[in-house]
């Protein structure tokens, strides 16, 4: 199935998208070839595939949660832009009513 570049003009107009003709032949070669291999890939038997949501296994990781030494406070003033009573100081940026 070839795509022309009257139908990526449709679907450029209806995404309000302002493509240069060199860009909406580009668009037309690349989905065109998009859609040749994927045809190729339906002529493919994979009635002994099994179905799956990733390429490799997922497992999760998990670290020991360990408390370990923090910098102390002193040097948390240093490289704080604003510290005020043992806190880190931040501009607020939700407004309360």
């Amino acid at each position: 199935m070839k795509i022309d570049k009257d139908q990526i003009t449709k679907v450029s107009r209806l995404a309000r998208l302002e493509l240069t003709e060199e860009e909406k032949l580009e668009f037309s070669r690349q989905l065109s070839d998009i859609i040749e291999y994927v045809e190729k890939i339906k002529e493919l038997d994979t009635a002994s595939i099994e179905p799956a949501d990733h390429i490799v296994e997922l497992k999760n990781v998990f670290r020991s949660d360990t408390v370990g030494p923090s910098l102390p406070v002193s040097e948390l003033e240093k490289i704080a832009p604003s510290f005020e009573n043992g806190h880190i100081v931040v501009p607020k940026i939700i407004e309360g009513s």
